[in-house]
């Protein structure tokens, strides 16, 4: 049997027409909503959830196309938007019987996290993210041969078939590259919990592809749009992040203040996957951030 969140319940949402979420639900108290990143599934909040649902109930769904959610085929280039994904976290919500709550994620989660504070700014109350920039920035910012570090964004931005076609050649070898690079703590994720990741991203080629590929296409229009509307996340923000900046030359906080005026930015020194490998330190910005 896969890892769960001890004393959390699985839920199964309709969050859209033919499309059905599966959420991890637990504690209870205002709602706070976890999405995870790339190659995880929702069991990467194992720790954090845990402990905010001593006076919050939290709900860490798998997104559309991950874990135990529906992979719904890609036709037209929109279904795996993060506007599209971030309708389906409203909708989660909502059928749980939460019009407004709290919201962090990470990585690919933390970009869906985003995409729905700018959308639902009246469902989203407070907003964090963990390690990545806006899809926008994150594009910016890579050049010249440091690019290379995100050479994965440039191949699932491919047009369908060749992306596919590599990564399903050898699956466990490209999910796992990136648990056991990123990790600066390779015991944060133990063996049963990576076999789960694995398993569940073997699974999902098309739909993690096509959550990347639309990453270098529509989010990067809707992105766009609301830059040059000067829409901005109304709510208070909270960004985490290793020190990317001083390895690809930007500023890190500078890029996310006109995105977020009420900005606490924290540099954290743990590996990417900071939830399983720093959960007190992620736990504690959160709570900060909800008292805010």
């Amino acid at each position: 049997m896969a890892p769960q969140i001890t004393g959390f319940a699985q839920h199964r949402v309709t969050v859209a027409d033919g499309v059905s979420l599966t959420a991890a639900v637990g504690g209870s108290g205002s709602p706070v909503v976890l999405l995870h990143g790339f190659p995880q599934t929702h069991l990467m909040w194992r720790h954090v959830a845990a402990d905010l649902a001593a006076d919050h109930t939290v709900i860490c769904p798998d997104l559309r196309g991950y874990g135990a959610s529906d992979k719904p085929a890609d036709l037209d280039g929109q279904t795996y938007s993060k506007r599209t994904m971030a309708a389906d976290v409203v909708a989660l919500a909502r059928a749980l019987g939460h019009d407004r709550f709290a919201l962090a994620g990470h990585d690919r989660g933390a970009l869906v996290a985003v995409r729905a504070g700018l959308d639902h700014p009246d469902a989203i109350t407070h907003l964090a993210s963990l390690d990545v920039l806006p899809t926008l920035d994150t594009w910016d910012v890579l050049h010249g041969t440091s690019a290379a570090v995100a050479f994965h964004l440039y191949l699932m931005a491919q047009p369908p078939g060749l992306p596919e076609a590599l990564i399903a050649g050898a699956p466990d070898e490209f999910f796992g590259y990136f648990l056991d690079l990123w990790a600066n703590d390779p015991d944060a994720i133990p063996a049963d919990v990576r076999a789960a990741y694995l398993a569940a991203c073997r699974g999902a080629i098309p739909s993690i592809v096509a959550d990347y590929r639309a990453s270098a296409a529509v989010d990067v229009e809707h992105d766009e749009a609301d830059r040059a509307a000067g829409n901005h996340l109304r709510m208070p923000v909270a960004v985490l992040q290793q020190d990317w900046g001083s390895a690809l030359g930007f500023d890190a906080a500078a890029r996310w203040r006109p995105w977020a005026p009420d900005l606490d930015h924290r540099t954290v020194t743990c590996g990417h996957f900071m939830a399983e490998e720093a959960p007190g330190e992620v736990v504690k910005a959160l709570r900060d951030l909800l008292a805010r």
